[in-house]
């Protein structure tokens, strides 16, 4: 987490490739199945979301990190306690795609970790 969650440059969604798409030709993201469970889109900052993928995502191709803007995201975004006691970017609504800075392949390596070489804004 930054020493000042409201100035991180961006935060992450580690979202299928397919449900992105699908939401992209609908015009919102109301997201993933956990994320409608729990209330809230889960997000990870950037020293947060390559464990959040080793944690959640092992081994699964087909994903993309997805970059957002947290300023653009208003009072629905929450920082709260989460895994390890660290805060978490929660937001309480869907995403306007607005907000999205870039949209790139998660690569897979042979190891069956995600290589985000490049990606972190």
């Amino acid at each position: 987490m930054p020493a000042d969650p409201a100035r991180a440059r961006a935060i992450y969604k580690i979202v299928a490739e397919t449900l992105w798409r699908e939401a992209r030709e609908k015009g919102v993201f109301h997201g993933a199945s956990i994320d409608l469970a729990d209330g809230f889109i889960h997000f990870s900052g950037q020293g947060q979301v390559e464990q959040t993928a080793q944690l959640h995502f092992a081994g699964q191709a087909g994903l993309l990190l997805v970059a957002v803007d947290p300023a653009r995201l208003g009072p629905s975004l929450k920082w709260e306690r989460s895994r390890g006691g660290e805060d978490f970017p929660h937001l309480y609504g869907t995403l306007p795609f607005d907000a999205v800075l870039s949209e790139s392949a998660l690569p897979l390596r042979a190891d069956g970790r995600h290589d985000f070489t490049g990606l972190l804004l």
